[in-house]
């Protein structure tokens, strides 16, 4: 009667412990997530100037970068549903859209130079359906 009174105790414990491990793991991941997407979400609605842009761009970069997502043979990311960030310009100017990659590639210090206190508006903000991260950041610019 004992042993078996200890074997479901111990059985007990185990679930236990292995729910709250696994609780706990969720939560920091969803903390994680958080945290990660407030690095942009500060962006949306708020008026900001080209050399913010290209900040946001390179942070954008790096973590294509760390994730290793891939590219197309046109030279960009190839969205992973999990990861990959993208950042996307309605110039007004020109009435043309950029991505991210385009100005990376021509050189950020060439749009800096030109575009360096041009005001723009996050207009909007898309996110993973896996992970619940960012997945794609608009910026509209807002005078000529």
């Amino acid at each position: 009667m004992k042993k078996a009174l200890i074997v479901i105790l111990t059985i007990f414990l185990i679930i236990i412990t292995i729910l709250t491990i696994n609780i706990k793991a969720k939560q920091d991941d969803e903390k994680a997530v958080k945290q990660f997407n407030q690095e942009y979400e500060k962006y949306l609605g708020q008026q900001i100037y080209g050399t913010e842009v290209t900040t946001i761009i390179n942070k954008a970069i790096e973590n294509n970068k760390q994730y290793n997502i891939p590219k197309d043979d046109k030279g960009m990311y190839i969205n992973d549903d999990k990861h990959c960030i993208k950042v996307e310009l309605n110039m007004i100017t020109i009435e043309k859209t950029y991505q991210m990659e385009q100005l990376y590639n021509a050189g950020l210090t060439e749009f800096v130079k030109n575009f360096n206190v041009i005001a723009f508006e996050c207009t909007s903000i898309e996110y993973h359906k896996e992970t619940g991260k960012i997945s794609k950041i608009v910026f509209t610019q807002l005078e000529e």
